[in-house]
């Protein structure tokens, strides 16, 4: 497997890398900065929800009632692996006539999008989302089995990815 140069860089790296896989598509993986808001996510969510478990417990009912806090920070400490894992497995690829998503680490999903199969691609941004930079591409087809999302992209590579694949299903549509 041969790894490429950088997609972009910006101040936190590298913003997506670039992967060719012997003759077949060339990948490109999500930026960081997906990873980075999944992460803060499950702090702040997990280190809540520990505080609550232990500080009340501990204070109503005697100091050995904190024990409640640690199955939270447990779940933190194998939930920060498990992001990045699943951060990892995420990628996709434009070919000439669709774009392959693939995503998992236990099971391995390769979803394939005929261009021409298009009907809407969306670039939605939450407000967690806008913070971090990220925006996210969702693309519509005909059946609903093979919609797909692409999380934590650069908004200007999610806009241009709308842009691409919108004129390529328009171009792919109209030879139907």
């Amino acid at each position: 497997m041969e790894t490429g140069s950088p997609q972009n860089t910006g101040p936190d790296g590298p913003q997506g890398t670039i992967e060719a896989v012997g003759n077949g598509p060339v990948w490109i993986a999500l930026p960081p900065g997906l990873l980075k808001m999944r992460r803060l996510l499950l702090v702040v969510w997990l280190g809540l929800i520990a505080l609550a478990a232990g500080l009340l417990p501990g204070l109503l009912a005697g100091p050995a009632w904190a024990a409640f806090a640690l199955p939270p920070l447990a779940l933190m400490a194998w939930g920060w692996v498990m992001i990045e894992r699943n951060w990892r497995s995420w990628r996709y690829a434009e070919r000439a006539d669709d774009l392959l998503i693939s995503r998992g680490v236990l099971w391995r999903e390769e979803t394939v999008v005929p261009y021409g199969r298009m009907q809407l691609v969306e670039v939605t941004s939450g407000p967690v989302e806008r913070h971090f930079g990220l925006a996210s591409v969702q693309l519509h087809t005909a059946a609903a089995a093979t919609d797909a999302t692409i999380p934590g992209l650069d908004p200007a590579e999610a806009e241009r990815l709308r842009d691409r694949l919108t004129e390529l299903g328009e171009a792919r549509s109209a030879g139907l």
